[in-house]
């Protein structure tokens, strides 16, 4: 699912900006450059909407952006959202996956108590240079 939300973009004095949203209480980022609070105003706005489903709560009816007054010292924008992305890249739903090793390594691990789901996941990080 898609939603477009109105973001005020504001000028910090140490620089960078912080980021409000007029519909979405309590939902506030930041970032040092532009790009980086576009993408946390992303982040923070899809994290903000799927706690609010997952508890139970109704999603906000954006403001039409002729509601929204001009901010003096920054900008008023909106921001995509995409919540199935958003699930996709931070859900942690688990997923099967069936793998073939050596007899002799498996033997090994199993020994030394190697939680094996563990490890993949950690190599797999890794490899992909993800956190």
């Amino acid at each position: 699912m898609k939603l477009v939300y109105i973001a005020i973009f504001e000028n910090c004095e140490e620089g960078g900006y912080s980021v409000s949203f007029p519909d979405l209480p309590g939902c506030f980022t930041e970032g040092d450059t532009l790009e980086e609070a576009m993408e946390m105003a992303q982040e923070a706005a899809c994290g903000w909407i799927c706690g609010e489903v997952e508890d139970g709560r109704e999603i906000p009816e954006a403001t039409p952006r002729e509601n929204i007054q001009e901010v003096e010292d920054g900008f008023v924008n909106l921001i995509m959202l995409d919540l199935d992305d958003y699930r996709h890249k931070h859900g942690n739903r688990a997923v099967k996956k069936t793998l073939t090793i050596p007899e002799w390594l498996n033997t090994r691990a199993v020994e030394a108590g190697i939680n094996f789901s563990q490890v993949l996941q950690e190599a797999l990080k890794e490899k992909l240079g993800v956190a």
